[in-house]
């Protein structure tokens, strides 16, 4: 029964992360940076605090309590996690929801099971499998296997995305994506899939404090929400400068006041967006609890996701106009990367 919870929690949370960019598709009149930071404000600081105010006791105590080695490491991952959010938001901004996220978060399903072996491979941990063993044991083959399935995977999303690029003129390109460009897609999409990795690190680098809320009587479900705090300011951070640059070099800061655009509808927008995304770690979380696996709780996630996206991508017609050549190319890519998801997955569950 524990599992079918973490399951269905984590069906929950990837339906919520699969769809939070499309309120980002309502903001009229906005450039990308002013309303990707709005929403990042709801994301990455008021949602993730209100949250863990609700369900874990003292969580600022727990917080000024930890020891520093602990909150640095759990910032830290969530600054490289935040270039990652970073060019997620550019990767569907260049590539639309179907390829963008299938494209990044296989990369992110593959780092995420590779990093942690290398780490321990160059520090040794009792109890954690190093690289070298990977290749010597059942699960850690599997491991590798899937992510070798993976970038075959991704290779055949970006043959779609050459074929849709030559198929269609700019016009019909940009009715299903407003601004359609492989190569900077690509590109973005493999940066943050790499560095989204880093999420799950921050998590396991944050245990400490997960298991202090516990002991302050949080229930065990909600237990990774103090960790959030912390990590999503590491990501607030990254995505903030980024985006205050932006706006300086574009010219845009007058967007957030500009009376001409539909402003309250746009702040509601990027908010909906904003919440709708931290949601997914939410549910995430309360998984993860039910599951005990922290990397294929992962997996898990990153394939509901890829899931719900790929049929956002099809829903917003993303791929209208297309030959029955190039939609069956990218439905092929996506299977080719969940099925990655779930070998990856099933190997951690043994390794």
């Amino acid at each position: 029964m524990k599992i079918l919870l973490g399951i269905i929690f984590h069906f929950i949370g990837g339906f919520a992360s699969g769809s939070f960019y499309v309120p980002f598709r309502k903001v009229k009149g906005w450039s990308w940076e002013s309303a990707w930071i709005v929403g990042g404000i709801f994301s990455w600081l008021i949602v993730p605090f209100v949250a863990a105010a609700l369900t874990v006791p003292d969580f600022m105590g727990i917080i000024r309590s930890t020891e520093s080695g602990t909150l640095f490491w759990t910032y830290f991952f969530g600054l490289l996690w935040g270039i990652g959010g970073l060019t997620f938001g550019l990767a569907m901004r260049y590539l639309g929801m179907s390829l963008g996220m299938s494209v990044a978060l296989g990369y992110c399903s593959a780092f995420g099971a590779l990093v942690p072996s290398i780490y321990y491979a160059i520090s040794p941990t009792p109890g954690k499998v190093g690289i070298g063993e990977m290749f010597s044991s059942a699960g850690g083959q599997l491991i590798l296997f899937g992510v070798a399935v993976c970038l075959l995977g991704i290779a055949i999303c970006g043959r779609a995305g050459m074929l849709k690029e030559k198929e269609l003129d700019d016009a019909t390109k940009k009715e299903g994506v407003a601004e359609f460009n492989l190569t900077k897609g690509l590109l973005v999409a493999t940066i943050s899939g790499i560095l989204s990795a880093c999420f799950n690190f921050g998590i396991e680098a944050g245990k400490d404090m997960a298991a202090v809320a516990i002991e302050h009587g949080a229930n065990p479900l909600f237990q990774n929400n103090v960790i959030f705090v912390v990590l999503l300011w590491g990501g607030l951070t990254t995505n903030f400068v980024w985006c205050m640059l932006l706006n300086f070099r574009n010219k845009t800061f007058g967007n957030y006041s500009n009376s001409s655009t539909p402003l309250l509808a746009n702040y509601g927008w990027a908010a909906l967006a904003g919440t709708t995304w931290f949601m997914q770690f939410f549910f995430y979380g309360m998984g993860e609890s039910k599951m005990g696996n922290g990397a294929s709780s992962w997996i898990l996630h990153m394939a509901f996701i890829i899931l719900v996206s790929s049929a956002w991508g099809l829903f917003l017609k993303e791929w209208k106009g297309v030959s029955r050549r190039t939609f069956a190319t990218i439905l092929t890519g996506v299977g080719v990367i969940l099925v990655s998801v779930l070998l990856v997955g099933w190997g951690n569950s043994i390794k």
